[in-house]
């Protein structure tokens, strides 16, 4: 079996083991959701969902800007981590929250990636989660420009910063984002 097919079954099966994780919690709480499994950008996700409206017990596991659903991604990460002995980068979505979430930091990082070309200073975004940051990472490499992760714990937050026209492309590949939060 090639290596990417290996990655594969691999991801396959840490959304298998979280779909039951996930489904037999759903169970306990009696509340109704749909599982989809998928892979996405090398890392398996699952996502909770409904037909129609919504049952609003399911939003609460989303909870306050998305809380409870870190806490279950991690829990859900941890249990996919006793099944296989090795570190999930697995993603848990619940009724869509983080695909809005996605668009609408997506949407802040091109502000201020615009803002960032047409003065040429640096910004610094409020705090975020891991996964918020990934986004903003992502939108700025995408423009061209370099992004830093600074800060401690819920202060933990992304700095845009403009190419430096001056530095060498090893000097610009220092401040590049180091992969801790591309692995939330």
């Amino acid at each position: 079996m090639s290596e990417s097919n290996e990655a594969l079954t691999d991801l396959d099966r840490e959304g298998d083991l979280a779909a039951d994780y996930l489904e037999e919690l759903l169970d306990i709480a009696d509340i109704d959701g749909d599982i989809e499994i998928s892979v996405d950008r090398d890392r398996a996700t699952v996502a909770i969902v409904t037909e129609g409206d919504s049952d609003s017990r399911l939003e609460r596991l989303v909870g306050r800007h998305g809380e409870t659903l870190n806490a279950l991604q991690s829990l859900t990460r941890l249990a996919v981590q006793q099944q296989t002995g090795e570190r999930s980068r697995l993603m848990v979505d619940i009724a869509g929250y983080r695909e809005e979430r996605r668009e609408k930091i997506t949407e802040l990082a091109q502000q201020a990636i615009d803002e960032v070309l047409e003065t040429g200073d640096e910004i610094e975004l409020d705090p975020m989660n891991p996964f918020e940051r990934k986004v903003v990472h992502d939108a700025v490499a995408a423009a061209g420009l370099i992004s830093d992760s600074e800060g401690f714990g819920p202060k933990r937050h992304v700095v845009i910063k403009p190419v430096d026209e001056d530095a060498t492309e090893a000097e610009q590949a220092d401040e590049r984002p180091e992969s801790a939060d591309s692995a939330e």
